[in-house]
């Protein structure tokens, strides 16, 4: 085992592994942020809109809904007219995790009671004031949890750029174990594999349980406000 770990973990490797990890927080991040602000545009759409808008943004979650992810990364990293297959594979998760957080944020709208919409209008609000100030920080803070585990599972969805050789952390480690063979010249024991694949799974479970701990951590925080709110 121990020369196992010593072929393993040189610091070229580490850093060709943490390169991978970098590449999947690059990718989960971009395409959690740009999907945070054009799902919340679609959900507003489809609450509020009543007109042609609505019936497009209803059939483009429906289909991205109803499709995998994986299928979206090949036909963006093939036909999305962006340079570089980083642009490529962001637009696809973009593209699928926007209609996935629209959802989540039509959610969050509907179970806020249409009268505060009212009651904000008549006190002068405007209908983009009364979204901005009154609906949409309500709708935020009841959303957290599922949205963070949507943002989990994108993490963990990143995994799949390993299908069109993007570097990210599990296309590097699968890499890093073809390059052992060529650099032992032996066949990569188990031993090696096991401490390779088990090093990216436990950089996948720290990030996603540390973002697990803050949601529960949110949740008891808020519900511990809402219960001295009541008393």
């Amino acid at each position: 085992m121990t020369e196992a770990f010593n072929a393993v973990f040189t610091p070229d490797n580490l850093r060709y592994i943490m390169a991978g990890f970098g590449m999947t927080m690059k990718v989960a991040g971009i395409s959690i942020i740009l999907s945070i602000i054009i799902g919340t545009v679609m959900g507003l759409i489809r609450n509020y809109d009543k007109f042609i808008l609505k019936y497009i943004t209803g059939f483009y979650i429906e289909v991205f809904r109803n499709t995998p992810n994986l299928l979206w990364v090949f036909v963006c990293f093939i036909a999305a007219p962006f340079p570089t297959a980083f642009q490529r594979v962001c637009c696809a998760y973009v593209l699928f995790t926007s209609a996935m957080m629209a959802e989540i944020v039509r959610g969050g709208l509907n179970a806020i009671p249409k009268g505060q919409f009212e009651a904000a209008q008549s006190q002068g609000f405007t209908f983009f004031g009364t979204l901005w100030y009154i609906i949409l920080p309500q709708c935020f803070r009841r959303i957290i949890p599922t949205m963070m585990s949507q943002i989990i599972t994108v993490i963990k969805d990143t995994s799949f750029l390993a299908q069109v050789a993007v570097g990210e952390l599990l296309f590097n480690t699968k890499d890093l174990m073809s390059k052992l063979y060529t650099y032992t010249g032996h066949p990569v024991t188990f031993s090696e594999m096991c401490l390779l694949f088990g090093f990216a799974a436990l950089l996948y479970f720290v990030l996603n349980f540390t973002l697990s701990c803050i949601m529960r951590y949110y949740q008891r925080h808020r519900e511990k406000g809402q219960g001295v709110g009541q008393n």
